[in-house]
């Protein structure tokens, strides 16, 4: 994807919120949009932005309407697993670090990745080496790659690919 088509998707994207945020089609709110999103696209044209690569098909669109739904209910399912465990008194965890095997090759979808399991209660993104993502996990099903790749990984990823690779 060319530069002008990732900052012509950042200016839209802005734009699009600015207009959600102000409640308002009048000229003035949406001259005052225009200006605003122009100069942070400017200011942010050679940055690794969220829409860098981002396919533009329906596809994709659709992959990350689903990838938000995934993550919210990933994150209440943790949120809810993790006030379980600290409520028990026997505080049944069994952390570890453990290595999971990463098939996406883009960076921003690689970034998307590593923060979405970060956001997540109970596991942490510790390191990328090659394509290997290191993650702490609180509550470790097993320590091989093939289970952290599949319980930690899998679901995440198969929207990403959509989106990006």
């Amino acid at each position: 994807m060319t530069r002008s088509m990732d900052s012509l998707k950042l200016f839209a994207t802005l734009l699009f919120f600015w207009i959600l945020l102000n409640g308002s089609l009048a000229l003035g709110t949406l001259a005052v949009g225009v200006a605003v999103a122009a100069v942070i696209v400017l200011a942010f044209r050679d940055s690794l932005s969220v829409l860098s690569g981002h396919k533009l098909t329906p596809a994709a669109l659709w992959a990350s309407l689903r990838f938000v739904g995934f993550f919210l209910k990933e994150l209440v399912r943790a949120n809810l697993q993790m006030a379980a465990i600290v409520l028990n008194p026997r505080l049944p965890i069994e952390p570890a670090i453990v290595a999971t095997k990463v098939r996406l090759t883009h960076p921003v979808a690689r970034l998307l990745l590593a923060n979405s399991i970060t956001l997540t209660p109970g596991t942490l993104s510790v390191q990328y080496k090659g394509d290997t993502l290191y993650v702490h996990w609180v509550v470790a099903k097993g320590t091989d790659t093939e289970t952290a790749t599949r319980e930690i990984v899998a679901g995440f990823e198969r929207y990403l690919e959509a989106m990006y690779d």
